[in-house]
């Protein structure tokens, strides 16, 4: 890799760390702030930050490879994806902000599980911070490794030397400035994917010569590459769509809703937040294919179809353009650890250390534990990165269906449902968890293969939660008044003020 490249990288890390310090300066002063930033979030801050923990290196390397590899077939996942953001906007966001604001100012989910249901066991509270603390820290890995594998492929650094110059600036600017600077970061980095995913397949479509020249390179590959429906079966279907049950239930991307400033906010952060992430969707797909006519026409097919993305960059631009745009696959990876790192590290502070080590800390103490948290959990991940052949990059694949079903059904109902019970989202919760390591590690199999390879494990493990739940809740004591009646008082909000401010009683 020449140097302008390596210029282009440096600077992005520089401006990483000039957020940081400014996240530092601007909205650390107690824990509301360093886990929430104060719940002042602009919606365009808050939609692109959501989108960009979301997606991370699946959208610039895995999408890509995916079409790449099976052509249109493989874009049913992102249209899963697309729909179940646009209706975590429409269902998840207003009330959740409101009602984690009403519930005694909730800064975590596991904080909202416990004051939404009085839960005095504190049962909600320990189940679900087990879950989150464990897949983040595993989920945090999986980027530590992306990061260092970059490195590796792109500038020639050894793996080690990879992993720590990811994790390194990661930590850095997380650990200082809290979620004001990761949300701003990931803001930026949400800026560079866009530009990128619309430069790489316009410039590649462009030098080929246009649609016809396009098409006629993919069809000499295989003619069924360019039908959605080639080679998909009704469970295949089902199982690539169903991947956007998964919103409603993952930490790191409903926690920016808890932080965006008023209630009028959320449709604007929606709008913003949808036309990003339908552009970027579509460039991660137009890049497969683009890809693969380049590929074919110029006769230099890849090996690894997840680097198609890297390859455009590296022989389409000049190097300092090209250390842009793997700025931006860095950008993507890091985006979302630094949103792992930040939930993961408010649930040991909020759910552990304040609830059960020492409620009387002060806010100043709690933002040093939580930086604690901060650099506790990512050097694990790094530990748990140096093994490249751990089993637990499968596990974390699996990370996205397990928050999904565990959370998912639990969160839409105490949201929507006054006379859910606590007994009822525990159930819930340990049902979703259950039936999809069941699905995934029991050994049952169908003609020898297993049951994750006939349907996505994320559909039955939150149909079977959200059926608990119900079940559960029906069978279940009445909820007290001020339970319901708080529940009534969300509903209200949503319907009759349009702003949301800060005076609000449990």
């Amino acid at each position: 890799m020449q140097d302008p490249a390596l210029i282009s990288l440096t600077a992005y890390f520089i401006l990483m760390m000039a957020i940081g310090y400014y996240g530092y300066r601007n909205a650390t002063g107690d824990v509301a702030e360093y886990m929430l930033g104060g719940r002042k979030l602009h919606p365009a801050v808050g939609a692109l930050s959501a989108g960009a923990s979301d997606m991370s290196g699946w959208m610039l390397l895995g999408l890509p490879g995916a079409v790449y590899l099976t052509g249109l077939s493989s874009a049913w996942i992102a249209v899963g994806l697309v729909v179940g953001a646009y209706f975590n906007y429409l269902l998840v966001a207003p009330r959740l902000r409101i009602y984690t604001e009403v519930a005694d100012d909730a800064l975590t989910i596991p904080d909202f599980f416990e004051k939404r249901f009085n839960d005095t066991s504190r049962s909600l509270r320990i189940f679900s911070s087990i879950v989150i603390i464990i897949f983040f820290t595993l989920y945090t890995s999986s980027g530590v490794v992306a990061g260092g594998k970059l490195f590796e492929i792109s500038f020639g650094l050894d793996y080690e030397t990879g992993l720590f110059l990811t994790a390194g600036v990661v930590v850095a600017y997380t650990l200082f400035g809290g979620f004001l600077a990761v949300s701003i970061t990931d803001f930026v980095q949400g800026c560079i994917m866009f530009v990128a995913l619309i430069l790489v397949p316009t410039v590649a479509y462009i030098e080929l010569g246009g649609y016809r020249e396009v098409t006629q390179q993919i069809v000499t590959v295989n003619t069924n590459l360019l039908g959605w429906f080639s080679g998909v079966t009704a469970l295949g279907l089902i199982s690539s769509v169903s991947w956007g049950l998964g919103y409603f239930g993952q930490p790191h991307i409903i926690v920016r809703f808890m932080a965006i400033r008023t209630l009028s906010d959320i449709k604007t952060a929606r709008y913003i937040g949808m036309s990003w992430m339908m552009v970027t969707i579509v460039g991660a797909v137009a890049t497969g294919l683009v890809g693969l006519a380049y590929t074919t026409a110029t006769g230099s097919p890849l090996t690894d179809p997840e680097t198609i993305f890297i390859y455009l960059s590296q022989v389409l631009f000049h190097p300092l353009i090209t250390g842009f745009l793997l700025a931006a696959i860095l950008a993507a990876i890091m985006s979302t650890i630094s949103s792992q790192l930040l939930v993961s590290s408010s649930s040991l502070t909020q759910d552990v250390y304040k609830t059960f080590v020492r409620r009387s800390a002060s806010q100043r103490e709690l933002v040093f534990i939580s930086r604690l948290s901060v650099l506790a959990v990512s050097l694990a991940a790094i530990a748990l990165a140096f093994d490249r052949s751990s089993s637990i990059l499968t596990l974390v694949s699996n990370a996205w269906a397990g928050f999904g079903a565990a959370f998912g059904p639990v969160i839409l109902l105490s949201l929507y449902w006054r006379n859910m019970t606590r007994n009822g989202a525990l159930a819930g919760m340990i049902t979703g968890a259950v039936t999809v390591l069941l699905w995934i590690y029991a050994p049952i199999d169908i003609d020898g293969q297993p049951l994750t390879a006939y349907l996505y494990e994320i559909v039955p493990g939150f149909g079977l939660a959200f059926a608990t739940t119900v079940i559960v809740s029906l069978m279940d004591r009445h909820p007290s008044d001020s339970i319901t009646e708080r529940h009534d008082s969300v509903v209200a909000l949503i319907t009759g003020d349009t702003t949301l401010t800060t005076s609000f009683t449990r």
